[in-house]
């Protein structure tokens, strides 16, 4: 239970830095938290991909920041064409 607490807290965290990167305005909570998560897994997957961010912290907090990002762009593209 505090696995999922804590995972939820640093999710919304990488997601509000995610968001003021590519300047999404006010998400909230739960859609932060959701971006980051989803961000988090997608930059660590390219990361293990590019052998990349083994154990580091600071290049693991970068690639979920770039993966929300990423996920930021993605969800902007696929809204943009409806």
């Amino acid at each position: 239970m505090i696995t999922l607490l804590i995972t939820l807290v640093l999710g919304a965290i990488i997601g509000s830095i995610a968001g003021k990167i590519m300047d999404t305005g006010k998400n909230g909570f739960w859609k932060n938290a959701a971006l980051g998560i989803v961000g988090s897994l997608l930059g660590g997957f390219v990361g293990r991909l590019l052998h990349i961010g083994n154990g580091g912290l600071i290049i693991g907090f970068i690639l979920a920041v770039a993966g929300s990002c990423l996920v930021i762009w993605i969800g902007r593209q696929i809204s943009s064409k409806k």
